[in-house]
Parts: C-alpha cells; sequence; structure tokens
C-alpha cells in the first residue's frame, strides 16, 4: 500500500467514524476507488488499525468526562457515573459474543464487492430516518436517562452494526434516540461504548503478530508498510478529533437526518458499481 492511499484512507476513517455514514463501508468503497488489495488479513488489520486512532480521538475529545468516570468506577463509587460505565461494560457483551463467535462469518462481507455496502447504507438512512420521525410515533419518555434495558438494546444494535455500510455510530445513536433517550448522552455513550470492543480487537493483533505462528490469517508477506501504517494512523487520529466534535453538536441538533440522503446516494452508487 502506498503511503497516499493510507493517508486517504485514514481521512475517510476519521470522518466515518463519528458521522453517521458507516466507516468500515467508506473504507470498503475507497478501497475500490483507488485499487487497494489487500489479503483479508492484512485489510482487518488495517481497519483496526484506523479505529484504534479514532478510539484515541474519543479520548482526547471526551477525556475530562473519561477521566470522571474511570475515576468512579475504579474506586467503586457506586455513583451515576459508577453506574453508567457498567452499562457502558453491558452494552458491550453482545458485540464480544459476536466477535467472539462470529467472526469468521462477519470477515466474509469484507473485501466482497459493494453491493451488500449499498444495501446496508440504504438500511442506515431508513433508521436515520425513522429517527429522526420517531417523536411523532413514539411521543413517550423522551429525553430520559440511558436505563439498563437500553443499554444492551442499544449494545445489540452496535453488534449488528459490524457488517459494512451499516454505520455503527449512526446504529447506536438512531437507536438510542428512537428508546427515547437524551441525544447529547447519546452521542458520549455511542463514542464511549466503541472503546472497549476495538481495543480488544487490537490486543488480538498485537498477540497475532508476536506469536505469528497461531495467527490465522497472517500474510507472509506483508502489504502494508510502517510508514503506511503510521500515516494512516495520524491522519485518521487528526480528523477524528474534529469529527468527533463535530457529530456530537450535529446530535444535539438533531440534523441527522440530512446524512441519510447521503447514504441513499452512496448506496445507489455501490449497487450500480456492483
Amino acid at each position: 500500500m502506498e503511503w497516499l492511499d493510507a493517508l486517504v484512507l485514514g481521512i475517510v476513517q476519521g470522518l466515518a467514524e463519528y458521522l453517521p455514514i458507516s466507516s468500515s463501508g467508506h473504507l470498503e468503497i475507497f478501497r475500490q476507488i483507488l485499487g487497494v488489495k489487500l489479503p483479508t488479513g492484512e485489510t482487518l488489520e488495517f481497519d483496526v488499525m484506523l479505529h484504534a486512532a479514532t478510539v484515541c480521538s474519543t479520548l482526547v475529545v471526551l477525556w475530562p468526562l473519561f477521566k470522571k468516570l474511570c475515576i468512579s468506577f475504579f474506586t467503586f463509587k457506586r455513583d451515576y457515573d459508577f453506574y453508567y460505565v457498567c452499562k457502558i461494560l453491558l452494552s458491550c457483551i453482545p458485540v464480544a459474543i459476536v466477535g467472539f463467535c462470529f467472526k469468521k462469518q462477519v470477515e466474509q462481507f469484507f473485501g466482497n464487492g459493494l453491493f451488500i455496502v449499498g444495501i446496508c447504507l440504504f438500511a442506515t438512512a431508513l433508521l436515520l430516518i425513522f429517527a429522526h420521525y420517531s417523536d411523532r410515533f413514539i411521543p413517550a419518555n423522551r429525553g430520559r436517562d440511558i436505563s439498563w434495558l437500553d443499554a444492551f438494546v442499544i449494545g445489540c444494535a452496535q453488534a449488528v452494526a459490524v457488517l459494512p455500510g451499516l454505520s455503527r455510530s449512526g446504529t447506536t445513536i438512531a437507536t438510542g434516540i428512537i428508546l427515547g433517550d437524551k441525544r447529547d448522552q447519546m452521542a458520549q455513550f455511542s463514542f464511549l461504548m466503541v472503546i472497549i470492543p476495538i481495543l480488544g480487537e487490537a490486543l488480538l493483533d498485537v498477540k497475532d503478530m508476536i506469536f505469528p505462528a497461531a495467527a490465522v490469517s497472517v500474510a507472509t508477506t506483508p502489504e502494508v508498510g510502517a510508514v503506511a501504517m503510521i500515516i494512516g494512523f495520524v491522519a485518521a487520529f487528526i480528523v477524528g478529533c474534529a469529527a468527533c466534535k463535530w457529530m456530537i453538536n450535529l446530535v444535539k441538533k438533531g440534523k441527522l437526518v440530512w446524512f441519510a440522503l447521503y447514504c441513499i446516494v452512496m448506496g445507489v452508487i455501490c449497487v450500480l458499481w456492483q
């Protein structure tokens, strides 16, 4: 992979991780545009590295909140922040089950053209539209705190959003809005709940690199060099910091529905491209 390709993919990841347009779907789209073809194992490792960069962006932007949550949780204060972290941990259970039990099945959806990406982008658009108008259909209990059941349901939404083209942030935030949770809480909750799964996947990749004999899909001749990795990481981190702040403001203002139109257009392009 050339360094310029890594730069473009890093910028795409930084934007699409936070905006409700699917980072995995757009990485697949731009790989097709740039003509980047990597073995499935290296593709997933590079994507995980980019996701780790955006996790770092989340920690930087939400550091005051993250620090407060960590202090409360690790000192067992049993206050609102402590139970907030417990809800985040609860929301990670569904995606952990998918990651451990259905990883090979999920990997089959990646690197197989853009048709699935297009269909999932349509699904993202419909979910964003429904969330935008949910106040009219589900008027009760609007603007409440995230409950235990809400956290688990949102976690299930995140587990489904592992498919390329189905936006993780869009799916989780829209699900929370449909359930009636506060918009500002949902943006922060959505960005914090992805930290544990991404770091867990990154640790597994590190294990595979340290013990290559135990790895299932490690390429014998790596095609992603260290320079490309670093450039992609830095680009995703810098752009991710700006996109994270922007997205939090957009969720508060309730302007996510405009991204539904974008997802529909990109979905049509993906299907026709295929």
